[in-house]
């Protein structure tokens, strides 16, 4: 099971707000909850089991987070020099950064859903499934989610001409 779902276990933390440092504790804490529940684990509904499982690490991740006192990596300041080769690199990651923060700003339910339409690409039903919610409320949800992701990216664009 690890072989097969750790792309997506590692992919769905990272989309839910867990950050790099963190991901792969989370993707292996993911993984020992699964080793002790596998007898609960229904043949063919694997994969919503685990995004359960995933969906509770991953608020514990970022409560644990909310109680430190460090400051985030990316609030420290930044000293170094950046050669221009880097410049694909830092617009990478200035996007990705831009990603999280988007996705961070959603509450968490509609953030799954967007997470499994959007980014995993899966159908209402697939997300249905996965969830164990009703596909008229996926639908719902998508469609706010949507809002909101665009909601975001205005600010940003917002924020980036000064206003």
């Amino acid at each position: 099971m690890v072989l097969e779902h750790y792309d997506f276990v590692w992919r769905s933390l990272r989309r839910l707000g867990v950050s790099p440092p963190e991901t792969d504790d989370a993707t292996q804490q993911v993984f020992i909850v699964l080793s002790g529940k596998l007898p609960n684990v229904e043949a063919g509904k694997e994969r919503s089991y685990i995004f359960g499982i995933v969906m509770r690490v991953a608020a514990n991740v970022r409560r644990a987070r909310a109680n430190l006192r460090e400051v985030p990596e990316e609030e420290a300041p930044q000293m170094q020099v950046v050669p221009p080769a880097a410049e694909a690199r830092l617009d990478r990651a200035d996007a990705r950064a831009a990603l999280d923060e988007i996705l961070a700003s959603m509450p968490d339910e509609r953030r799954a859903v967007f997470v499994l339409s959007v980014l995993e690409e899966q159908s209402p039903a697939e997300v249905s499934a996965t969830l164990q919610i009703p596909v008229s409320t996926v639908v719902s949800r998508l469609r706010r989610a949507r809002e909101d992701f665009q909601a975001g990216i205005n600010r940003l664009r917002a924020r980036r001409k000064g206003v």
